[in-house]
């Protein structure tokens, strides 16, 4: 892993004390296209915080996203399931520990598209996205998580 997201890994962690045993006991499902380099490194990540992760390559991620009901706008790169959410694209490990820690009402968290700077797609300052949630009642998704240089 990158020494600047081995940083941010490690950062998160000490900016939410507690939450790393989350981590640590916790399964993670990746479900990600077997070629797809920057879906690997997100993985790496998601093990490197304390998920035990268990990446499965498939051809069909359009039947998982279905299954899981993805808002087709929030598609991202690859899909993760975590006890009962789904992460979608290239959520950043800071959402998936609040996610796990204050367990809202949703089905999951979606990042659309393939953002750059996200994590898993290389370092970029710069980087700005947001991080939807997707509730579980026939709600309209809403922003989780602001992404903005400098906000982390």
């Amino acid at each position: 892993m990158r020494r600047r997201s081995f940083i941010a890994v490690v950062a998160s962690a000490l900016a939410f004390p507690g939450r790393g045993a989350l981590a640590v006991m916790t399964r993670m499902t990746i479900y990600k296209d077997p070629a797809c380099g920057c879906c690997h490194e997100w993985s790496k990540a998601m093990a490197a915080a304390g998920f035990s992760v268990d990446a499965r390559d498939t051809d069909d991620l359009a039947a998982i996203k279905a299954r899981l009901g993805v808002p087709a706008d929030l598609e991202g790169c690859h899909t993760a399931v975590i006890e009962e959410y789904y992460l979608e694209g290239h959520v950043p490990l800071a959402s998936v520990q609040q996610l796990l820690q204050e367990r809202p009402p949703l089905r999951g968290l979606a990042v659309p598209g393939m953002p750059p700077g996200s994590l898993g797609m290389g370092e970029d300052w710069r980087a700005s996205y947001d991080v939807y949630a997707i509730p579980s009642a026939d709600e309209a998704p809403y922003v989780f998580a602001e992404v903005r240089p400098g906000k982390g």
